[in-house]
């Protein structure tokens, strides 16, 4: 069967058994490298992929996508009227990409039980209109939020907070809310709530910071003014919110702003990303010193191919074919080590837990204790944009390993090589 020359050689030198035992063991170890490499890049971008999609889904599993809130940069001469909120959510329900709009307002406030204090942010909701702005079935207790009704002056707290204030279903917890009384001076006021549920989505910030309460009853603490409001508002897609938010806020009126959950929960996602890169840049570091074992093992076999390629050469063989013979050798070593880490990266991160599990089983230890941790598996998301860059990634550095020894091979003069054989 025809083949170009240059291929049927370097094949050749590939299968062929070397009598050195010390080029064979760089080639194999070169093949190692590259495939632990490329296979370690994926699994741990996959798992971080998860970790990722698992902090998106906590953060909104009570939080809206986005919040329409006043400007506080804006001059206004009056708060927004009832009238102008209920023109707002009509115009924000018209937007593409929005599936639901629900009032709020919400109030910093401290927590109080004696003898300890928290800081708390009580947020008041309707709670007929809060399944359409949150994904209630992410929360451990989202069944209680029937229970706040208007006037009954009931809460829901976040278990952190419970386990800090001693607090169980049916309780009494007090909230001191900060207020201006007339002469302008602070004027802080106490009310009690019963405690009607608990909620759970995993984060501290939020399980040891949020209480919820109908936002009748909230309205109720102070009349005159003085709480935040807005609407909070839910996308078809969460990943679309900065363009759907930009859409919307070109159409609202002066002086309010859109405020998406990508905005809010920046630093969440930046220190993801930063830890990816730098991971990717490690790992990747793997490959480099495989490419590098490459670099040393085709030059050896250059070295002991010498009087090949002079016996080559005199029947003809351009110098061009004899560099094309060395990178066909190192290039199907190099990606051949990239296939088989691409495979090998993806049955493990599809099957990260099961891995995970039978580690666990063998050595007698626990990698997510659920009396310590949120998160008891390990989650794995993954992205074939990766892939395709961490094996393009990799195809490029071994590639790049074959370029110096194939051109030494190419430069090698007949005579000198054949002078002494």
């Amino acid at each position: 069967m025809f083949q170009p020359l240059s291929l049927f050689v370097g094949w050749r030198y590939v299968r062929a058994r070397s009598h050195k035992f010390f080029v064979s063991f760089i080639t194999w170890t070169s093949l190692a490298g590259v495939c632990v490499g490329v296979a370690a890049l994926i699994v741990i971008l996959s798992v971080m992929n998860g970790f990722e999609s698992d902090l998106r889904q906590r953060l909104l599993a009570l939080d809206s996508d986005a919040r329409v809130v006043v400007n506080p940069s804006a001059e206004t001469a009056s708060p927004p009227t009832p009238a102008l909120w209920q023109r707002i959510a009509r115009l924000a329900r018209a937007s593409p990409g929005v599936v639901g709009v629900a009032p709020f307002v919400q109030s910093q406030a401290l927590a109080v039980r004696t003898p300890q204090m928290l800081p708390v942010l009580l947020r008041g909701i309707d709670p007929a209109a809060e399944p359409s702005v949150t994904r209630l079935r992410q929360v451990s207790t989202a069944g209680s939020l029937g229970q706040l009704k208007p006037g009954s002056g009931r809460v829901i707290i976040g278990e952190v907070i419970a386990q800090e204030l001693g607090l169980e279903p049916g309780d009494t917890l007090t909230l001191l809310i900060p207020a201006i009384g007339p002469g302008g001076l602070p004027q802080p006021t106490l009310h009690r709530f019963t405690v009607a549920g608990l909620f759970s989505i995993g984060l501290a910030d939020k399980d040891a910071m949020l209480v919820f309460a109908n936002i009748a009853d909230v309205r109720a603490l102070l009349p005159g003014g003085g709480l935040d409001q807005g609407l909070r508002l839910r996308y078809r897609d969460p990943l679309d919110a900065p363009s759907i938010s930009a859409r919307l806020r070109a159409r609202l009126p002066k002086g309010f702003q859109v405020i998406d959950w990508t905005q809010e929960n920046a630093a969440y996602f930046r220190a993801i990303r930063m830890e990816k890169i730098m991971m990717s840049l490690i790992l990747l570091l793997i490959v480099a010193v495989a490419a590098f074992n490459i670099v040393a093992m085709l030059v050896m076999v250059v070295t002991d191919k010498r009087t090949d390629i002079a016996i080559l050469r005199t029947f003809g063989l351009s110098p061009g074919r004899v560099l094309a013979i060395f990178l066909v050798q190192g290039l199907t070593i190099g990606w051949l080590g990239v296939a088989l880490g691409v495979g090998l990266g993806l049955t493990l991160a599809y099957h990260v837990n099961a891995v995970a599990g039978f580690l666990e089983h063998t050595f007698g230890f626990q990698i997510f204790n659920s009396s310590v941790y949120y998160i008891t598996a390990i989650p794995a998301v993954v992205k074939w944009s990766d892939v395709v860059a961490i094996g393009a990634a990799a195809l490029t550095l071994t590639a790049a390993a074959t370029v110096y020894p194939a051109m030494r091979a190419a430069r090698v003069a007949p005579a000198e090589a054949l002078r002494y054989e």
